[in-house]
């Protein structure tokens, strides 16, 4: 069994958001021609895009081709929009969210659904965070940051624990890459920002006390956890030669929170996958893709199959750890 815990999806269709709300920076999709569509930031190209976005029947088939028994869908990053007014955010939000639980009730066996929030408003976050709980999805996907704010804030905690009591998984995506504005070439925000913005959000969760203060939540991070693996080594160092700089909201070292939270797959390089598993342990990498992105693993599953790990480990990279990050098991798809 296969199941991709890192898929992302969109309406086909949606308002003209510029003019429901009466303001710009919103993205729409001019559908140029037949299967193919442009994201657009106002008047802005930002990305192109395929009917495999949108359309659950290319999606399937895609699937089928690749072996993929389950994908997990989230929304695209860049409609978190935690910059808008509030409650914008929570009407996107809303349909955002409405759109994906109804392509997972449509195929109940073959997708699972994580919901989007509006982080910019803590009690809006919450009473949505419920909502998905009543929509039947099995989460919510955030971003690494909000509005420049990290994880760690207080006024983020309410929210992490609402999804903890409602046994709500977390997937956190990197999004607004520290140092954007200063990496214009060469694609760096995507190949250099991301890594380090999902370290940043795992270092904010653990010196932010996330962790310690609730421990049965449930997060996974994209792209392998970015950074923090390879410098887990480094954070760990920092926090006990400067304890007056790390160690000032929690007593707990950084290097006992490896093997706490998960992480996807997606660091396209055996290597890499066989350090991760040394790092964060078998138990807690879930096959991720990024799908249907190019930067994602174009054949899901292939990194984790063309190495050699045993049956077992690979057993649990494919599946088994993405339904204990889901709070899910195997017989979940002969009841639904």
């Amino acid at each position: 069994m296969k199941i991709d815990i890192h898929t992302h999806i969109l309406p086909k269709d949606w308002p003209n958001l510029k003019e429901k709300y009466g303001y710009g920076g919103w993205i729409h999709l001019d559908h140029h021609k037949t299967g193919c569509a442009r994201m657009m930031k106002d008047e802005n190209f930002f990305r192109e895009v395929e009917a495999n976005l949108w359309d659950p029947g290319v999606r399937l088939d895609e699937c089928s081709t690749h072996g993929v028994d389950v994908q997990v869908l989230s929304t695209v990053p860049v409609m978190f929009s935690y910059w808008s007014k509030a409650e914008d955010a929570l009407d996107l939000s809303k349909l955002l969210n409405d759109h994906i639980a109804a392509v997972v009730a449509e195929f109940p066996k073959r997708f699972i659904g994580l919901g989007t929030i509006p982080l910019q408003d803590t009690e809006k976050a919450v009473g949505e965070l419920e909502r998905c709980k009543t929509l039947k999805l099995a989460g919510v996907q955030i971003g690494s940051n909000v509005n420049g704010k990290n994880l760690s804030e207080d006024e983020l905690f309410p929210v992490f624990a609402a999804a903890s009591d409602l046994g709500m998984a977390v997937f956190v995506h990197p999004w607004e890459m520290m140092g954007e504005r200063d990496m214009k070439k060469y694609w760096l925000p995507w190949l250099v920002g991301m890594p380090a913005e999902t370290s940043r959000a795992i270092c904010s969760m653990i010196f932010g006390g996330v962790f310690e203060r609730l421990p049965a939540l449930r997060v996974a991070f994209a792209h392998g956890g970015g950074a923090f693996p390879i410098t887990a080594g480094r954070v760990q160092h920092g926090f006990d030669v400067r304890p007056d700089l790390c160690a000032v909201d929690t007593q707990n070292a950084p290097s006992e929170y490896l093997g706490k939270f998960w992480v996807d797959s997606l660091v396209h390089d055996p290597d890499a996958l066989k350090f991760l598993i040394k790092k964060v342990g078998s138990d807690k990498i879930a096959m991720g893709t990024d799908y249907p992105f190019p930067l994602g693993e174009l054949k899901p599953g292939q990194l984790i199959e063309s190495t050699d790990l045993s049956k077992e480990v690979q057993e649990k990279l494919l599946f088994q750890n993405a339904l204990d990050w889901l709070g899910l098991d195997i017989g979940y798809f002969d009841n639904v």
